[in-house]
């Protein structure tokens, strides 16, 4: 850990912070409030003020910080100590991989300090007094400008209230001294007596309020003031001057200044008060505060509002449904999601899914009424909250209406983009006692509407939640599974069409459990795929799946070609094709004798994450199968642009080719681009001989299926399918 450079100036320092007399001086609301509203702006659990002083630092202000010890805050282990020997903000974005913080007991303790930006305060004498701070647990990839811009916006309201604080100890310590530093003060400095009368008149107000010194002084105090002020203001003094609890003296209080021109303006003042030889006086400082208002409305919108769309935040709809909630008003609640965004953006750009979204906010707004709150939450997720009453029946109709409002096309620069939405729709107090939990169950009934098909709206039930639990327990139960080795892999043959023999097989994860037995895929896969454990067993499938082919092709099977699903978790490493060669490799296997299946929403992440592990893999023969097409969203641009070898014409497609028109349509149409793109074809799902007939009259040359054999263990596919080497027919 290194410790803060030590300061040139430090006694000269340290002398001008004890002018603030800081330490110990109760919390004010203000300052509170400014570190509340940096909290909430950047999103951190930590907001502070930090006095530096000689040996330690403590807190004049502090947000999410009651866990940390005041008292235990050296300046040596102090992020804000390294911040005043520097001129600038300073940004940490992780403190585990910085030199100066790494092993520092803030990070490597309880506290768990991740992220940390901080501005020096500087005292009006230039000196610096301490910092303004955000800090997360959370690691952070960058602080844009935009956040660096808004935390010095922030820090000059910190640097604004320690000006006023200087000058109240000033006029609270004796009128030499108030006058010494009022003489120079930027503020307007004013001084009366026990009758009211101006006995001081400091240059800056002057300039505030037009009057000369000349002709300020010697009239009564609440001239500054417009006249329904006026008359409170001199009983104030008078009751003080008789004695009477001083109800403005050592208190900042808004106040509406009058300037010499008759124009208003928006003001603070602060009155401090003395006795010299029995008699009072007092000594007021006043500052236009015009633009520090225009800094703070701004600076609140940027906290409540998104900055794309202008519409309010997550913050808000939370803060607002928790006000009708504590009126004991019903409040409904939609969260509504964009289906197919990251398809706009990929194929049309960032600019066009900007504009997407803000059309989006402008048609949900405009089916809502004026009490009502529309949000965005983050990428391509809105909240409506309904109130007044917030009943189910109207906002279900608000629902619908809203997603008819996305369902209609965009025209953005000439392109016409097409999206549908889904949406999930709960109600306080029916849907949960908390907010959060209104949220939680609102999340639960949109992933429902997306499960259906996306385009409409679900109801939260609480079946939903049930649900839920289960994943949540299967995400234990797969982690046990990893580590007992209770997954395995199962074969489905993969057939010539023509003569019926075998040309390869498709490896099946099956998950057999010690108590409920083998379990089926779809109650597991959806789970592990979205979860940290999808490389680790996709890792697993294809070192087991080429040991077992390796096996298969030394009994003979000289053509034999396996086929291995891929999770789109193993591309976000980018060492993808590397592993596949280490495995081929390792167990002798030519990379023709392996297919690797990609399905949709791999496919939709069309970056080069994707892309450069599937080029390289094709360049080496490694097969690439798209998976199910013709079920999805998928281009036929896509065709053209990832290095695919073979199209899996999905089963649904097959099993009622010979009774539907429009899938047998399907089927045609899939063998027809196979055939343009120069890719083979093999369809899945073949159950009758009557399919077999017909996919081979069109062409279609491989197929697999119940007909042919269901997916079943290694050894009894090596028992049925092996012994007789790649041309063993199967009946």
């Amino acid at each position: 850990m290194r410790r803060p450079p030590e300061m040139i100036d430090e006694e000269r320092r340290l002398s001008a912070l004890a002018e603030y007399a800081l330490r110990g001086a109760p919390r004010d609301p203000r300052l509170d409030s400014i570190t509340q509203l940096a909290a909430r702006m950047f999103g951190v659990p930590m907001a502070v003020v930090n006095i530096i002083d000689r040996d330690d630092v403590f807190f004049a202000s502090a947000s999410g910080l009651e866990s940390v010890d005041e008292s235990l805050m050296g300046r040596d282990i102090s992020f804000c100590a390294h911040v005043i020997t520097d001129n600038g903000t300073m940004v940490v974005p992780d403190a585990t991989l910085d030199p100066r913080f790494h092993d520092n007991p803030l990070v490597t303790g309880p506290s768990h300090f991740r992220f940390y930006a901080g501005v020096p305060l500087r005292g009006v004498d230039g000196h610096k007094l301490g910092s303004f701070c955000i800090i997360d647990t959370q690691a952070r990839d960058a602080f844009p400008e935009t956040d660096r811009r808004q935390l010095d916006d922030l820090a000059q309201l910190v640097v604004d209230w320690l000006a006023l604080r200087r000058l109240n100890v000033a006029g609270l310590s004796s009128e030499a001294r108030f006058r010494n530093i009022a003489a120079t003060s930027p503020d307007s400095i004013i001084c009366a007596d026990d009758q009211g009368l101006i006995t001081f008149w400091n240059p800056a107000a002057e300039a505030m309020f037009g009057y000369r010194r000349d002709e300020a002084e010697g009239r009564r105090l609440d001239f500054i003031l417009p006249e329904h002020l006026r008359e409170q203001m001199i009983a104030d003094l008078v009751s003080v001057v008789a004695g009477g609890t001083p109800r403005m003296v050592g208190r900042t209080m808004d106040l509406t200044g009058l300037r010499r021109s008759g124009t208003l303006f928006p003001g603070e003042l602060s009155v401090s008060m003395w006795r010299d030889n029995g008699i009072v006086s007092f000594g007021a400082i006043v500052r236009d505060v015009t633009e520090r208002r225009r800094s703070e409305d701004r600076l609140y919108h940027l906290a409540h509002h998104d900055q794309l769309t202008g519409l309010a935040n997550r913050s808000v709809i939370v803060q607002r449904a928790a006000e009708s909630a504590s009126l004991g008003h019903p409040v409904t609640l939609t969260l509504l999601e964009l289906d197919g965004l990251r398809d706009v953006i990929g194929t049309l750009g960032h600019a066009v899914g900007d504009d997407v979204l803000r059309e989006t906010a402008v048609r949900l707004q405009a089916c809502i009424r004026a009490h009502d709150t529309v949000a965005r939450l983050e990428g391509g997720e809105f909240a409506l909250l309904l109130t007044e009453p917030g009943d189910l029946v109207r906002s279900a109709a608000v629902t619908d209406e809203a997603l008819a409002a996305v369902a209609r096309p965009f025209d953005i620069d000439g392109a016409r983009v097409h999206l549908t939405a889904s949406a999930g729709l709960v109600c306080w107090p029916l849907h949960g006692d908390a907010i959060a939990d209104l949220l939680g169950n609102a999340d639960l009934a949109l992933s429902q509407a997306k499960l259906e098909g996306g385009g409409r709206r679900a109801l939260f039930t609480p079946a939903m939640r049930c649900a839920a639990v289960a994943r949540r327990m299967y995400d234990v139960e797969i982690r046990n599974a990893v580590e007992r080795g209770e997954f395995e892999l199962f074969y489905q043959p993969q057939i010539r069409l023509g003569d019926r023999s075998l040309t390869g097989a498709e490896a099946l994860l099956r998950w057999r459990h010690p108590e409920r037995g083998l379990i089926s895929p779809a109650a597991f896969l959806p789970v592990l795929e979205s979860g940290p454990l999808a490389v680790t067993v996709g890792d697993w499938v294809l070192e087991t799946g080429c040991a077992q082919a390796a096996a298969v092709k030394a009994e003979g099977a000289t053509d034999f070609r396996l086929g291995v699903n891929l999770f789109a978790a193993q591309f976000r490493d980018g060492d993808l094709a590397v592993k596949t060669q280490a495995v081929l490799e390792r167990h002798g296997l030519p990379p023709s004798a392996l297919e690797l299946e990609i399905t949709e929403n791999i496919m939709l992440d069309q970056d080069e994450m994707v892309l450069e592990p599937l080029r390289h893999l094709r360049a080496m023969n490694v097969g690439i199968a798209f998976d199910d097409y013709g079920t999805g969203y998928a281009s036929l641009s896509l065709l053209k642009s990832f290095p695919i070898s073979r199209l899996k014409i999905d089963q649904s497609f097959v099993r009622s080719m010979c009774e539907s028109g429009p899938d047998a349509a399907i089927v045609r149409a899939v063998l027809y681009l196979g055939d343009a793109f120069g890719l083979e074809v093999i369809a899945e799902g073949i159950e009758t001989e009557a399919q077999r007939t017909r996919l081979l009259a069109q062409s279609c040359h491989e197929g697999q299926g119940y007909l042919f054999g269901r997916p079943m263990p290694a050894a009894d596919f090596a028992r049925r399918f092996i012994g007789f080497g790649s041309s063993r027919q199967c009946a």
